[in-house]
C-alpha cells in the first residue's frame, strides 16, 4: 500500500463518502494518485463485497470507478484553474460496463484519466483491471459545484 498521502486524505481528510471517504470506517476507503496524467488506485475486495464466491458485486464495482474517476475530476480541475484546494465536484453522470466477471483473489487497480473538461466539469474515462484484465470501464461527467448546492464543501 502507498504510503503517501493520497488525494482523498491531502484534499478531503474528513471525508465520509461510502466509496472513498477516509472517514468512514465502513466505506471502501479508495486511495487515488495522481501520476503524471493518469489517476491510478489499488484496491482488496473483502468477502463481504462479492455479489456470488470469486466475484465483485456490480455496485460496488460502480462505487470504486465513480469515486475515482471523481477524484480525477477534481484534481484536474484544481490544477487547470490554478486553486491550492480541490473544487467540490459531484458526479453528474457516469457509465459502467461489465465486460467480464470481476475477481476478489488479488489486487484490483483502478485507472481513469480527463479526457475532456471546461473550467467547471470534467470527462473522464475510467478502468478496472483484476488478475491483469480489463474486467468493466467507466465514462462519466463531474461537475464542480457552487456555494448553495447540498455537496458544496461537505467533502
Amino acid at each position: 500500500m502507498e504510503s503517501r498521502k493520497s488525494l482523498q486524505e491531502e484534499y478531503s481528510p474528513n471525508g465520509i463518502c461510502f466509496g472513498c471517504g477516509p472517514a468512514n470506517e465502513k466505506g471502501l476507503r479508495i486511495r487515488s494518485f495522481a501520476s503524471g496524467d493518469e489517476f491510478v488506485a489499488e484496491w482488496r475486495a473483502e468477502p463481504h463485497h462479492q455479489a456470488f464466491p470469486g466475484v465483485l458485486n456490480g455496485g460496488i464495482i460502480g462505487a470504486l470507478l465513480d469515486c475515482h474517476s471523481n477524484w480525477a475530476a477534481a484534481y484536474h480541475l484544481m490544477k487547470k484553474r490554478g486553486l491550492d484546494h480541490t473544487p467540490c465536484t459531484v458526479t453528474a453522470d457516469f457509465h459502467v460496463k461489465l465486460l467480464r466477471p470481476t475477481p476478489v483473489d488479488g489486487t484490483i487497480t483502478l485507472k481513469a484519466r480527463v479526457v475532456d473538461s471546461t473550467d467547471n466539469r470534467a470527462t473522464v474515462e475510467a478502468e478496472l483491471i483484476a488478475n491483469g484484465e480489463v474486467c468493466d470501464t467507466c465514462r462519466g461527467t463531474f461537475v464542480a459545484v457552487k456555494e448553495g448546492h447540498p455537496a458544496y464543501h461537505r467533502w
